[in-house]
């Protein structure tokens, strides 16, 4: 019994000294549960929305006023005229419109009946449905609350429509979703194991000690899985185009230069982790375990981004795929160009430089 108690007492040595293996036991689970914890939620909050109010009476300011109390709502901004909807939507920053109409509250007040205009985004139909709901909600609870303090039968009929998406069909969230997710862990985890495996094998010496530059030796290795993942994008494309009937409504070679950008990304991510690894166990277990959750929670097309707090919006924003599903879905869905993306273009182009030249600086440092 004593020897078993030492070999256990041990073995807890070496796990207590791997600092690897207490990330694995300790870090994990608790990195799982508080993003877990905080992103798969149902409820949608803090989305922002703009008002156009045509009546700007006591019933439109009084129902604004109940929209804005909600925690689901964020008014953005008021808007002046309904043709400027259109811009707000194609900016990305907001989920849903209202619209009052000229005499909203006259039309209530004395004809018993008003109507409001609700319009969603959705190229996200999950979304669109959630928030047309709670709108539709809030306009039925000031419905109730004005007719208790009036003799008559009062009705505010909403009236909905989807934009982008009218026939709210998954695919034009799941496709963009799906080619973000493919796109980001296939090259990094090849481009990882395939170097990495050359250090296994003893040939990385060989090829350090050609003729051949060292730099363009690794690179040559991540150009066949930079075609291949193009290729992949091209099937993609296809079967959504095809199979599930989605039409591609922007620039496809606007498209195919933006997922050049995110697969320049990742490879030059897949590039760093093989510089920081030695075994390519080590190099896939931190392509997947590293990346798959990110990858799903932050991107976007899963969970939506306004529900997480605050410094997990922040985290959000290192993220190349969600800037990359922001670009797809621009150009796919709502048929705009370059000149609407340019933002996320400049940062995803920033991310790619970035770990590109720290995966060079790695290289040569880890071999001087």
């Amino acid at each position: 019994m004593k020897q078993f108690l030492s070999f256990v007492r041990k073995e807890f040595y070496h796990v207590f000294r791997d600092k690897k293996t207490l990330l694995l036991l300790f870090g994990m689970p608790i990195a799982q549960i508080l993003l877990f914890g905080f992103a798969l939620t149902n409820e949608i909050k803090n989305s922002n929305i703009v008002i156009c109010d045509y009546a700007k009476d006591v019933a439109s300011q009084e129902l604004t006023a109940k929209i804005e109390a909600s925690n689901y709502f964020e008014i953005e901004k008021s808007l002046p005229n309904h043709r400027q909807i259109e811009k707000a939507f194609q900016s990305g920053k907001i989920k849903l419109a209202i619209i009052f109409p000229t005499n909203f509250g006259n039309d209530l007040w004395h004809g018993g009946k008003a109507q409001v205009q609700i319009i969603a985004d959705a190229s996200d139909p999950n979304t669109a449905t959630t928030l047309t709901s709670y709108a539709t909600q809030i306009i039925r609870d000031y419905e109730m609350s004005i007719r208790k303090t009036n003799a008559h039968n009062l009705q505010i009929s909403a009236i909905t429509r989807m934009i982008y998406n009218p026939e709210l069909k998954g695919t034009t969230n799941f496709v963009p979703g799906v080619m973000a997710l493919v796109l980001m862990l296939i090259c990094v985890l090849m481009t990882s194991a395939s170097i990495v495996r050359e250090k296994e094998n003893g040939t990385m010496e060989i090829l350090l000690v050609s003729p051949f530059s060292p730099l363009l030796a690794v690179t040559a290795k991540a150009v066949p899985y930079f075609i291949l993942s193009l290729v992949n994008l091209t099937v993609i494309l296809l079967l959504s185009v095809f199979l599930l009937d989605m039409p591609i409504k922007g620039s496809i070679l606007l498209l195919f230069f933006e997922s050049s950008i995110l697969i320049l990304t990742a490879l030059s991510l897949g590039l760093l982790i093989s510089n920081s690894t030695n075994s390519q166990q080590a190099a896939m277990l931190i392509s997947l375990m590293g990346l798959l959750l990110p990858v799903m929670i932050f991107t976007g097309f899963m969970f939506p981004l306004e529900n997480m707090p605050r410094p997990l919006q922040l985290f959000s924003n290192l993220v190349p795929s969600k800037w990359y599903y922001i670009i797809v879905k621009n150009v796919m869905i709502k048929g705009l160009g370059l000149r609407s993306v340019w933002k996320e273009t400049l940062i995803l182009m920033g991310m790619a430089t970035f770990l590109l030249i720290l995966s060079i600086k790695k290289f040569k440092t880890r071999l001087s």
